[in-house]
């Protein structure tokens, strides 16, 4: 069943936070997701500006041509702002008797700006007993239980089985405005304390983390989970939204969290990570085929001295790349990429060594400085134990000879002085290779991080910048 999930409360224009972010919250956990609006705000990620409460006449209008219609599975209720908004809400809740009500008490912004009329305190107390669930912030949780804002975790327990015993109901205690590291929450009950720990995420991007989790509590209960287990789920939901939040840019104060993360990864838009980083290298690619040594390959009258010179540099810098390889098979989270890998490892060590030994002797050699510093980031990408990032340093290897063979395939003859190299270069096992390096480097993309996805791109670059570098370094002895 898609659970079909009602949101009372008021707007969010930047999105971050009221009904717009409970839609959202709804949406991420696979439910249908409506709305009520109690109140029209003037709020950016900056503060509130100005609150425009409609005629309770409207909003109870707006209830009822949903209730009449719509079997609702659970109603989320966040900010009411006044005692005839909560009455109007009361009133309904009485008729309609929802299955599950999932109440914020929504009195005070993230912002510090005052969501809640004064007099209103005592008709929210009253509402919670119509909850399933109440998801005060502390300083929310105080007023409710008319004592100080909780200064540690104990004292915010003890407020909250108050809270709990004196409402008859189950509170989620939140633990994100206390100090430290950790960052508990609980679900508090008749029942006892459920705690579910967690680690605090570094980020001032948190706006509408409060009407965002109890959404989130009110679709997965509709999905039929316990409290405490949907808030474990939830709460792993909520800390990949707020890791998450920077890479949305929006709003220049403390921004919105990114409900669909999870969802994000798997989105097909038409455009691959390797197809962007692919186009974004243009340049670099340009001056490839540009340059003296690519050139003269391709037409037959490289100098034969620099051709043995970047011969015998590519197989030193194979033997190291076959480690690098052998490191990204260790890496891989499926046996599948493992098998990959490995076999990429000893084809270096095999089949290409063997093309490079029937052309230069390999004794004595030395890396010169640009083999070094392209098989030292490789290196660096290996150790650093991101394997994303390391699929990413490793592919323009693949993906590099693979365009160059393919536009070479075809343009020489059996007499062309290294026929044989060219060859090679537009293998079709080698460009089935590459293609299967492309798909992992996607896919360990989509399950990334933005901030593992820029070094993944840093990555990639730097090793399309050092091919470049490579293939110039024959003629210039670099």
């Amino acid at each position: 069943m898609i659970p079909r999930v009602l949101s009372i409360a008021g707007t969010d224009p930047t999105g971050g936070a009221g009904i717009q972010a409970d839609l959202k919250s709804i949406a991420a956990f696979g439910g249908y997701g409506m709305a009520a609006v109690t109140a029209l705000v003037a709020q950016n990620t900056r503060g509130v500006r100005s609150v425009h409460v409609p005629p309770t006449a409207f909003l109870e209008e707006q209830l009822r041509a949903v209730s009449d219609d719509v079997d609702i599975d659970a109603v989320k209720i966040g900010m009411l702002g006044s005692t005839d908004v909560i009455a109007t809400v009361d009133q309904w809740l009485t008729a309609t008797r929802p299955p599950i009500v999932v109440l914020d008490p929504v009195m005070v912004a993230t912002s510090g700006d005052r969501l809640l009329e004064a007099d209103a305190e005592d008709a929210v107390r009253a509402l919670c007993r119509r909850a399933d669930l109440v998801t005060p912030n502390l300083p929310e949780l105080a007023v409710l239980v008319r004592e100080p804002v909780a200064m540690t975790w104990d004292a915010a327990v003890a407020q909250a089985e108050q809270l709990a015993a004196t409402a008859d109901t189950a509170v989620l205690l939140k633990g994100g405005h206390l100090d430290g590291r950790q960052c508990p929450d609980a679900i508090v009950d008749a029942t006892g304390v459920h705690e579910v720990p967690g680690r605090r995420v570094d980020t001032p991007h948190t706006h509408g983390t409060g009407c965002s989790l109890s959404s989130a509590m009110a679709t997965l209960a509709a999905h039929g989970l316990p409290w405490p287990d949907a808030l474990t789920r939830a709460k792993r939901w909520l800390t990949g939204a707020l890791e998450h939040a920077e890479a949305l840019h929006v709003g220049r104060g403390n921004g919105p969290i990114d409900h669909l993360h999870e969802l994000r990864p798997h989105i097909d838009l038409g455009r691959s990570w390797s197809n962007e980083r692919w186009d974004a290298t243009v340049s670099i690619r340009a001056e490839v085929d540009e340059c003296g040594f690519v050139r003269g390959l391709a037409s037959g009258d490289l100098d034969r001295d620099a051709f043995a010179w970047y011969l015998g540099q590519d197989l030193l810098y194979l033997r190291e790349y076959a480690r690098v390889l052998a490191r990204a098979a260790a890496l891989a989270p499926t046996a599948e990429e493992q098998r990959f890998w490995a076999a990429g490892s000893v084809a270096c060590l095999a089949e290409e060594a063997t093309l490079h030994q029937s052309h230069v002797d390999p004794t004595g050699l030395e890396p010169a400085p640009t083999t070094w510093a392209y098989t030292d980031h490789l290196h660096a990408a290996a150790a650093g134990g991101s394997y994303a990032v390391l699929v990413a340093a490793i592919l323009p290897c693949y993906v590099l000879y693979t365009d160059i063979g393919a536009r070479w395939r075809g343009t020489f003859g059996p007499t062309h002085p290294y026929a044989d190299w060219l060859t090679a270069y537009g293998d079709e096992t080698f460009a089935a290779s590459s293609a299967e390096a492309e798909r992992i480097a996607d896919a360990a993309a989509r399950a990334a991080s933005p901030a593992t996805r820029r070094e993944m791109a840093t990555a990639y670059d730097r090793s399309m910048a050092l091919e470049l570098a490579f293939f110039d370094a024959p003629l210039t002895r670099a």
